[in-house]
């Protein structure tokens, strides 16, 4: 009951405050939702990213093996996703949102304190996701703009389109600046800091926006096969990866933990950004975190027969 009551008051409710404020402001005042989504897509995210990876300690070897995870894990989730899709008949773009809204999850603003909350600030576990913070981060700017951009534009506008994300080239620059020890000098850092410490909550007041000016016409069922995937599905596939893999301890309690949290707002920035079903991803987001109060409790609980 516990963790229970610390996921909604920690996780859940804090977010809620933030959407629901998103919302009233657009009500009041007819906020821009495509600005608030290029300040998401070509500021905010790519900094904070950048950020974690030059702070982070992370070896080659743990790197290797959560990368393997969260590859492994995603594409099992997005073949069961694919043949769920196939029967349901779904039209090229709502297959797109449907399934960045299984894939993409949120490793940063939830799953980052959940983290802290589960494992108590343990910096081994932090460092694993980080990891999967930055391919969720990437995947969004590459795959993702590529997967609602294709079905409408040929292939060398989309390539154009993927390669003007700055995600793209933040995390190898974090990498290489880390790896040579490049001092960043205090005027550049502070402004970095300023930018990384706004990204969740513009993230969200963005959904705000979003949720305040759709009509909620979805099919109730996409929004669910979408909560399950995600939910039931995701973490379910991180137990299965883990024993696979032969992963054990806290390395794979972190990595289960990570694969059970919501759908990511970058699905809905995607979907905004690119004028792709973005209701559905809009709807997905919100209510897969207010479900998750229930799903990644019950992960948590799991996670103790986890040797």
């Amino acid at each position: 009951m516990s963790y229970f009551s610390q996921i909604l008051l920690n996780n859940v409710i804090p977010l809620c405050i933030m959407i629901c404020i998103g919302a009233i402001l657009q009500k009041i005042f007819r906020l821009d939702i495509k600005t608030l989504s290029k300040l998401n897509f070509y500021l905010f995210s790519p900094v904070i990213v950048f950020k974690m990876l030059y702070e982070s300690t992370i070896s080659g070897s743990i790197l290797l093996q959560v990368l393997l995870f969260v590859f492994i894990s995603l594409l099992l989730l997005a073949g069961i996703a694919e043949i769920i899709m196939l029967f349901r008949r779904y039209k090229a773009g709502m297959r797109t949102a449907m399934r960045n809204s299984v894939i993409f999850y949120n490793s940063a603003n939830y799953a980052i304190p959940l983290n802290q909350l589960v494992f108590v600030g343990d910096a081994f576990t932090m460092s694993i996701q980080i990891i999967v913070m930055m391919v969720q981060n990437l995947l969004p700017s590459t795959y993702g703009v590529y997967s609602v951009n294709s079905h409408k534009n040929d292939l060398k506008a989309t390539l154009r389109t993927v390669f003007s994300m700055p995600s793209i080239y933040t995390i190898p620059l974090a990498f290489l600046m880390k790896g040579f020890s490049v001092p960043i000098p205090n005027t550049i850092y502070i402004p970095i800091n300023y930018i990384s410490q706004a990204f969740i909550a513009i993230a969200l007041v963005t959904l705000g926006v979003q949720l305040g000016t759709m009509k909620w016409q979805i099919k109730f069922s996409d929004v669910m096969i979408s909560n399950f995937l995600r939910l039931i599905m995701g973490p379910a596939i991180g137990f299965l990866v883990v024993y696979l893999l032969d992963i054990h301890g806290v390395m794979a309690k972190a990595l289960i933990l990570s694969s059970a949290v919501p759908t990511s707002l970058n699905s809905v920035l995607l979907a905004v950004e690119f004028d792709n079903e973005p209701e559905f991803a809009s709807q997905a987001i919100f209510s897969s975190t207010i479900f998750s109060i229930f799903t990644v409790t019950l992960v948590i609980y799991l996670l103790q027969f986890i040797h």
